[in-house]
């Protein structure tokens, strides 16, 4: 099980959804990708950047389970997904996302 224990260690597993993944698709890319990271971690930005994603088209940034901004550091072993605009209004207020790219949603007064 050395792999496992490397992948939770130095790596985030990074999925598009919606329009992202299309995009990514139709470039011929994997719309799921496994990156390495130093153990500082990477800004969610940082890491759109380097998968060539348009920031203006990623309204959310959810990261193990919770909503983020784009400023939020990922560190390895993280799960990582950014979602485009068009989640349906009920979904949004489900998902943590109905205000979107504002402070973590997800562990804010809880």
């Amino acid at each position: 099980m050395p792999e496992a224990s490397v992948k939770s260690s130095g790596s985030v597993v990074v999925r598009m959804f919606g329009a992202l993944h299309s995009l990514r698709r139709s470039r011929g890319l994997p719309a799921t990708v496994e990156l390495e990271l130093p153990p500082e971690g990477r800004t969610a930005q940082q890491i759109a950047e380097e998968l060539e994603l348009p920031l203006e088209r990623i309204e959310a940034v959810f990261i193990n389970h919770r909503t983020y901004d784009l400023d939020h550091r990922i560190r390895p072993g993280d799960r990582l997904a950014f979602v485009p605009p068009g989640v349906p209004g009920p979904h949004r207020f489900c998902l943590g996302i109905h205000p979107a790219n504002r402070k973590s949603r997800g562990g804010e007064g809880s």
